[in-house]
């Protein structure tokens, strides 16, 4: 009993960590049947968004902004296709969201998270699991970051997207790299 009144008796509690999204390493990618012939794959080049990170308490928190207009195929005429009413309606809906209900911890690693994904004006729940994940200080910056890869899939019929089903296919595979700095102690 005398040792939970004495200061530092109690072992050190580690606070929940905040990080910030690194847009220049964070990519969220997408693939796609093409008439069963190839895979059609993508990226948006425009992500932001926040990570809030207790291990020790086996928690989180995730927030993802994409910007829908980021879309980048490497092929110009379907990105002005993707970009209109039949796909993303970027005009209408600037933005994709993830915003996370859940994250899954194997000791005081996270291996997967669930949420909800906002797309064309449609919230839908997903589920992701990270592959790898590792923080530690970047070497260049000497800042903490942490990073991990994250596959899912989703429906596109779900959102509402349908246009050129089932010659497009309506399975769409996910796989994101992210990368997120830890931010200054408040």
């Amino acid at each position: 009993m005398l040792a939970l009144l004495l200061p530092g008796a109690l072992p050190a509690v580690a606070a929940p960590e905040r990080f910030t999204v690194d847009p220049t390493h964070t990519f969220p990618q997408f693939e796609v049947s093409h008439l069963g012939f190839s895979l059609q794959r993508g990226r948006f080049n425009q992500t932001r968004g926040s990570v809030l990170l207790d291990r020790e308490a086996r928690r989180g928190e995730v927030a993802i902004t994409i910007d829908a207009a980021s879309v980048d195929t490497g092929l110009e005429a379907l990105e002005k296709v993707l970009r209109g009413d039949d796909f993303f309606q970027v005009e209408r809906y600037p933005t994709l969201t993830f915003r996370s209900r859940q994250l899954y911890f194997r000791d005081d690693l996270p291996v997967g998270l669930e949420g909800d994904l906002t797309l064309r004006g449609v919230t839908r729940p997903v589920s992701l699991i990270i592959t790898q994940f590792r923080c530690g200080t970047q070497p260049l910056t000497r800042q903490t970051v942490c990073g991990a890869n994250v596959r899912g899939s989703l429906r596109r019929s779900d959102f509402g997207m349908n246009a050129f089903l089932p010659f497009v296919g309506d399975e769409v595979a996910l796989e994101i790299q992210i990368e997120a700095t830890r931010d200054p102690a408040p």
